[in-house]
């Protein structure tokens, strides 16, 4: 297929593609999945050779959130069954961040519900990442707290953290039929934030809110533009409870469609795959490997995971291998581009981060029937008694 052998040869020289270029990825027919995923995936070894980043969310504070994400079990007016606890202590999480590591997880994501943290709370947030730092050396910590004011990101830099995540989730569109509470600028404005401290940037979407084929290349488009080192792709998960329960949307062929657009438009930056994977992807998962070269492990923030010694089975079988924590993701150029401009190289869920729970899909593919057998809210891990998923 003409486009699929033009698009690995600008994602091999990291040319941009055209808007039309994406949109036929997304166009292509479950027929041709396959030679999709195979051309992604020539680009995606490039780049990133067959190792996988493993990644691990703590989840700081659970709930009670007065923003209004229709997408987010912990919104403002929620009914959502999960868990709600505030703040967990400095060694309460790095006991949790613990678990993860333990698994192979070379990232800590330290998320936290709320429009944007108080100093007071960026205080507690420092304490946590020194917590963890001083237990585990080599760990890379990423913080996602919402929205970024003066001064908030250099604090966080200065306590040891190596990233910072804010998704942009959708189009500057369609930004406001999703969020009132604050806006989509509001969101650039704190990765632009996070970039200037120093922070590795990373910031990504949510798919399956039935967003428009062109949506989605608006907001990839974007999150180009914007420059992130990690682009974390999250897939609906309607919880019941929420404006967006009913939104079922997305097949297992149409997530691969959109994850191997994200990796032509964004070739050498870390693909995350985030929340949902296990409710969409499904058995398709170890497919997904071939276009991303990163994941989550265990649980996501107010929903069940795939059991964590399931997720290293998958990534072996797949002939993948877990990246280890002396190694480097990002590409040699990138990483000395980010210590050119005073930030380091690395990276996501929270008031918006990994593990996001959208509107009439415009794919080519019927969506799928409700699987809310597979919507499970997390009770075990942080903020509860029992062991975590790692």
């Amino acid at each position: 297929m003409d486009l699929l052998n033009t698009l690995v040869d600008k994602g091999l020289r990291r040319e941009l593609p055209t808007r039309e270029e994406a949109l036929a990825v997304l166009a292509t027919s479950d027929d041709d999945v396959l030679d999709v995923v195979a051309a992604a995936g020539k680009v995606r070894r490039h780049w990133f050779g067959r190792r996988v980043k493993l990644n691990y969310l703590v989840n700081l504070k659970s709930g009670l959130c007065p923003e209004d994400c229709s997408y987010c079990s912990q919104r403002l007016g929620s009914k959502a069954d999960i868990l709600k606890y505030t703040w967990l202590k400095p060694d309460e999480a790095s006991k949790a961040a613990a678990a993860g590591l333990a698994g192979g997880a070379k990232r800590v994501c330290l998320v936290a519900s709320g429009r944007g943290p108080t100093d007071r709370d960026v205080d507690r947030v420092s304490e946590t990442i020194r917590t963890i730092k001083e237990q585990n050396e080599q760990v890379e910590v990423c913080a996602c707290l919402g929205l970024l004011s003066d001064g908030q990101a250099e604090r966080l830099r200065e306590a040891g953290a190596d990233a910072y995540n804010h998704n942009l989730n959708t189009s500057e569109g369609t930004y406001a039929d999703i969020t009132t509470t604050h806006t989509y600028a509001d969101r650039v404005d704190t990765v632009q934030r996070a970039h200037a401290a120093g922070l590795s940037a990373c910031s990504g979407l949510i798919a399956g809110m039935g967003e428009s084929d062109e949506d989605l290349v608006d907001v990839v488009f974007s999150l180009r533009e914007l420059d992130p080192d990690s682009v974390p792709v999250n897939f609906l998960i309607p919880f019941e409870g929420t404006p967006l329960a009913k939104e079922w949307n997305l097949t297992p062929q149409r997530c691969l469609r959109i994850l191997a657009m994200v990796r032509f438009v964004c070739p050498d930056v870390e693909v995350r795959i985030a929340g949902g994977r296990e409710v969409h992807l499904r058995t398709m998962q170890p497919l997904a490997l071939h276009l991303a070269n990163s994941i989550f492990l265990g649980d996501y923030l107010t929903s069940e995971g795939q059991a964590g010694k399931a997720d290293l089975e998958m990534i072996a079988d797949a002939g993948f291998e877990v990246e280890g924590a002396g190694e480097v993701t990002l590409p040699e150029h990138r990483v000395e581009a980010a210590a050119g401009c005073g930030s380091v190289c690395g990276a996501h869920e929270g008031a918006d981060a990994c593990g996001h729970e959208g509107r009439d899909a415009c794919g080519t593919t019927a969506a799928q029937e409700a699987r809310t057998d597979l919507v499970a809210v997390r009770r075990r891990g942080a903020g509860t008694d029992l062991a975590p998923n790692a």
